[in-house]
């Protein structure tokens, strides 16, 4: 019998490790990803008061599209950009989640620089 690695353990396992370097403070928030099978979602978080400033995925309503391909991670990235930028947000700290930065994290981070966000 052939055993498989559990991914998402590994993945979480990075995460932790990266979390324990990177924090996001209210002058510079964090901006972190996830990514399941048919979605992805992104958060700008202040972890000082504990608190999600805005978030962006591709489950909510008025999104179009199917939400497991780049075209979706790019008007999510879009889509942050823009709710960041409307509550003040210019720099934040980028989280990829312990997922590589590739595919769709790195098209939803590009578009959201393309947005106006730096980090």
């Amino acid at each position: 019998m052939i055993n498989r690695p559990d991914t998402n353990a590994q993945r979480k396992k990075r995460h932790k490790r990266v979390r324990g370097k990177i924090s996001g403070t209210p002058e510079r928030p964090r901006l972190n990803v996830f990514r399941s099978e048919k979605h992805i979602y992104a958060q700008v978080i202040d972890d000082v008061a504990g608190k999600t400033l805005c978030c962006a995925s591709s489950v909510e309503k008025t999104f179009e599209g199917t939400g497991g391909n780049k075209d979706a991670a790019k008007k999510v990235g879009e889509m942050i950009a823009e709710r960041a930028k409307a509550k003040g947000l210019e720099t934040v700290v980028f989280d990829r989640g312990g997922y590589l930065y590739h595919g769709r994290v790195k098209e939803l981070a590009e578009a959201a620089r393309e947005g106006g966000l730096k980090f």
